[in-house]
């Protein structure tokens, strides 16, 4: 779900989106960013990497590099809540995020609530009988497309 009202970013130009193109979600964390696409006619998101790097520079060199091959018309990323919705410090840290890929790229960025979806998906991880090695590699980039396909259904 977008988060509107005091909990939104002045990230975005306005309430509509693009209705065509690809759009890109982020999971974001200290260490890694999961990273997934989709397609807004189609709706459906796909798991596509994890960024694992400490290094900002590494960061947003590897996005520029994902940004150029898939030309995303909007980005997504998550926004971690508590569970009563009250903001953390990683809340911040998404918010930074969010307006750092606006600013460095010229792409609009929406934040979107990302409560529970890293556990999600470590569970859908399981399930689907990745090792824990393996798993640890994809959850993230599980959690983005929960991301993306959260606001694909919020927007439909």
């Amino acid at each position: 779900m977008e988060i509107k009202g005091p909990a939104s970013s002045h990230l975005t130009h306005s309430s509509q989106h693009p209705q065509f193109g690809t759009v890109m979600a982020f999971d974001f964390g200290e260490r890694r960013i999961g990273v997934a696409v989709g397609e807004l006619q189609i709706g459906i998101g796909h798991p596509l990497e994890t960024i694992d790097a400490a290094e900002n520079d590494a960061r947003f060199a590897r996005i520029a590099e994902l940004l150029q091959e898939w030309r995303p018309v909007l980005l997504l990323v998550g926004l971690p809540l508590a569970l009563d919705g009250r903001e953390h410090r990683l809340t911040g840290l998404a918010r930074k995020f969010a307006r750092r890929l606006h600013g460095r790229f010229g792409v609009e960025a929406r934040l979107v609530d990302e409560r529970l979806t890293s556990v999600e998906a470590q569970r859908d991880a399981r399930e689907s009988g990745l090792t824990a090695r393996d798993s640890k590699r994809s959850v993230d980039a599980l959690a983005a497309r929960l991301i993306l396909e959260a606001f694909f259904h919020e927007n439909a």
